[in-house]
């Protein structure tokens, strides 16, 4: 069944959504939680989404937090440093390309070193606009990164769709106020209003009225 979003700004997460880092943030993540006895369950169900500090306070609820930012930036300087694994979500260039000329932008809690890393190995080029960890004060689920896309692109959050993986991003971008194309196997949980199994079959067109996604 054919679906169609009208829109006139796209907004893009990154981690499952345009490129696939599940192996590497899952490894480093349950290394992370070994010396805590925090059990896998509990570390995957928390970390996709969201900024590492905020993972490490659900599962650490009395930790110091200045602790967890602490580890946080160890963290994210040995995600940037490996990105073995890391590729595309099938038809992430073929979107991006397509959105070149139009209003889009990256939202992603990843800070700008992760981003660039990861979407380098995945072969993707970075648009010029992106909302990264450097840019906020509050990580998804909390709307801000995504109210602060549509800002910066000088478009109203009702108009922007928003393509996510995660509950806590989904959550995010309807907090935000705007429609959400969940991407991969798990997101149809989240009630999207669109859900694909990847980028691929997804036609772009524009016209005076804005952008028309087509999801085949």
């Amino acid at each position: 069944m054919t679906q169609t979003l009208r829109a006139r700004a796209v907004l893009l997460d990154m981690d499952g959504t345009l490129v696939d880092s599940t192996a590497v943030v899952e490894r480093l993540w349950l290394e992370w939680a070994e010396p805590h006895g925090i059990d896998r369950e509990t570390v995957l169900s928390v970390v996709h989404g969201r900024q590492g500090h905020q993972s490490m306070a659900i599962m650490l609820p009395e930790r110091d937090h200045a602790v967890n930012l602490a580890e946080n930036e160890m963290l994210l300087a040995r995600e940037s440093s490996d990105v073995a694994g890391v590729v595309e979500i099938p038809g992430a260039a073929r979107l991006l390309a397509a959105l070149r000329a139009l209003p889009h932008s990256i939202v992603t809690s990843a800070n700008v070193p992760l981003m660039t890393a990861r979407m380098a190995a995945a072969g993707l080029a970075v648009p010029a606009e992106h909302v990264t960890a450097e840019d906020v004060t509050a990580s998804k689920p909390d709307p801000q990164g995504f109210l602060l896309g549509a800002e910066r692109l000088g478009i109203a959050p009702a108009d922007c769709v928003a393509f996510e993986d995660s509950e806590a991003g989904i959550a995010a971008a309807r907090g935000a106020g705007m429609r959400v194309v969940g991407v991969g196997p798990h997101a149809g949980r989240f009630s999207p209003d669109v859900h694909v199994a990847d980028l691929t079959g997804i036609a772009v067109a524009s016209d005076p009225d804005g952008i028309l996604l087509t999801f085949a």
